[in-house]
């Protein structure tokens, strides 16, 4: 057996134990290059600490700490209420307000899955209490997570934009995060209009609470549940803490988040100036997001305390482990051989179709950055032949890769599952599993044909 074959056939092994039996990939991945680095390609620790992403990590660490520290002053609160109350008393609108407001979070650099467990909650509440199906809301959050999780200041954005340009591939940043937001608009259109939209505008206007998501607001009666159900460990889905169904739907009492604190028009202004920073004048996203949360921190103290363990550090383990691994793959020769493997099917587009297949299927079960950080490197030789634009590639992928998470087996698709109050549970978990089946089978296919097939890039 060749020594490429060997290295692609641990990297299946670490996707297969990490998804059965819930290891970080990121720590399986650094396990991987150090066996794979020094018994198959022969390499010292040097050369195997030569693809650590130094980078990646700097804006991974420093975006998300600054989001910790917004978090934890409840600016990220005062920002969803804010939002609800524009649209106050019209029902149609709150599944569109949930999901761009989860959009904003992850454009500015929140993490999907927190940007997910701090909307959720919220807009899993209003479902159960204004009729709304629980399916329509969960899938609005998690499309809204991921329209925004490319923009140049994310951090899929900054993976992404890092792989590409490491890879000396050419790249597109405006364009990655446009295909993204709008593909996942398109995909909540016509979850919207199917899945009970239309008969929400017929609603009219409600009285709508301020804060849905406190403890006792509830009521139940969503559209097409059976009744409060506890919890269980459904195919893999992991319990609340406390055991029950609706633990992750009620929050903490939290101080008001419907003013504005000294605190908070900091971290917005922060926020507007990492922004700035980045798009206006190319400053470095980890090291500015990292500056500025320091002088929160500086300012605030008290609020921002707990921050520091509040960073991302298991995907900030994952993407870094990953990107260890593929540089091992580069430095023996295994990505240069693979590509040439896809090349070699003779049909380049159908070879571009297959890569997001599998983006697809295995991020359904996987971590979708993992998968984006291990098939874009993968695929280099296979675009260099100049035969598929590679912009249109990368967006096909990065959207293939990511919309799937709506999958109950995958972090966000679970986050909903645990959120959604009053609802039978195994019947909800049967109505994710569908739709994400669905999304699976049909999405690649329609990125390929919209996104590959032009020759974008």
């Amino acid at each position: 057996m060749s020594p490429e074959l060997i290295s692609i056939l641990v990297l299946v092994v670490v996707f297969v134990i990490a998804t059965t039996r819930s290891v970080n990939m990121g720590a399986l991945a650094f396990a991987a290059a150090f066996a794979v680095g020094e018994l198959v390609a022969d390499l010292d620790a040097d050369g195997i600490f030569a693809g650590f992403p130094g980078d990646l990590f700097v804006v991974l660490v420093g975006v998300t700490y600054l989001f910790a520290i917004a978090r934890a002053n409840g600016t990220t609160d005062w920002l969803v209420h804010a939002s609800i109350r524009l649209v106050r008393g019209r029902v149609a609108l709150i599944p569109w307000v949930m999901f761009f407001i989860t959009g904003a979070l992850t454009a500015i650099g929140a993490v999907s899955p927190a940007a997910v467990a701090i909307v959720a909650p919220i807009a899993l509440s209003f479902a159960s209490r204004y009729h709304i199906s629980p399916l329509l809301m969960g899938a609005m959050v998690v499309h809204g997570a991921q329209g925004g999780g490319f923009s140049p200041i994310s951090i899929y954005g900054t993976i992404v934009n890092g792989i590409v340009e490491r890879e000396n591939l050419p790249g597109n940043e405006i364009a990655l995060f446009l295909a993204s937001l709008f593909a996942n608009i398109v995909i909540a259109g016509v979850v919207f209009v199917l899945f009970g939209g239309r008969k929400l505008w017929a609603q009219g206007a409600v009285a709508v609470d301020e804060e849905p998501g406190r403890p006792g607001t509830g009521s139940s009666g969503s559209t097409g549940t059976a009744g409060p159900s506890p919890a269980k460990n459904t195919n893999g889905t992991a319990p609340s803490p406390t055991g029950t169904g609706t633990a992750v739907a009620t929050r903490p009492d939290t101080p008001d988040t419907t003013h504005l604190t000294p605190p908070r028009i900091a971290t917005l202004t922060a926020l507007v100036a990492l922004v700035v920073a980045v798009l206006a004048f190319d400053l470095d996203a980890g090291l500015t997001a990292i500056t500025l949360a320091v002088l929160l921190s500086t300012a605030w103290p008290e609020d921002s305390r707990k921050a520091v363990g509040q960073i991302a550090w298991s995907t900030v383990l994952l993407i870094c482990g990953v990107l260890t691994y593929v540089g091992v793959l580069d430095q023996m020769g295994t990505i240069k051989w693979a590509g040439e493997g896809v090349g070699g099917i003779g049909v380049p587009l159908l070879a571009a179709v297959l890569l997001c297949y599998i983006g697809a299927i295995v991020s359904a079960f996987a971590s979708s950055v993992g998968i984006m950080g291990a098939l874009i490197p993968l695929a280099v030789p296979f675009l260099a032949q100049g035969e598929i634009g590679a912009v249109g590639m990368v967006a096909a992928l990065a959207v293939s890769a990511t919309v799937v998470d709506v999958s109950p087996f995958s972090t966000n698709g679970a986050l909903v599952l645990a959120a959604a109050p009053d609802v039978d549970r195994e019947r909800f978990f049967r109505q994710l599993m569908i739709y994400g089946g669905i999304v699976v089978a049909v999405v690649p296919a329609v990125a390929w044909l919209v996104m590959v097939v032009p020759g974008w890039g």
